[in-house]
């Protein structure tokens, strides 16, 4: 199991090159990652080609509900850096779940 700085660390990586991305030039939004292993969640804003503000909270019924929001094992979010895992893959296989509305998945796709 990873630790809680590996993890953010990781989502640093992971979403601040997805927010360099020209695709992704004028996305403002809520991220959130739930590490199930941890029993928290990071929290973030994806806003100006840069990841801004991440911090883990407890899980628990008072998170706030992200535009975007992501679900994984600390490990999994650790692998997908290290290029053991590859987002799609893990995506179809049930490994990592992502919800978001329509427009923001349609977006994220070309992203991914």
């Amino acid at each position: 199991m990873a630790t809680m700085d590996q993890c953010i660390k990781a989502l640093e990586g992971i979403l601040g090159d997805l927010a360099k991305n020209p695709a992704a030039a004028g996305l403002d939004r809520s991220l959130s990652c739930r590490l199930t292993d941890l029993d928290q969640v990071v929290l973030g804003r994806l806003n100006s080609g840069a990841v801004r503000d991440l911090h883990a909270v407890p899980d628990g019924p008072s998170v706030p509900r992200a535009d975007i929001r992501l679900t994984m094992t600390s490990d999994d979010v650790v692998s997908l850096t290290t290029g053991k895992l590859h987002f799609g893959q893990a995506w179809m296989s049930g490994r990592v779940k992502l919800e978001a509305g329509l427009r923001d998945v349609l977006r994220l796709r070309k992203l991914l």
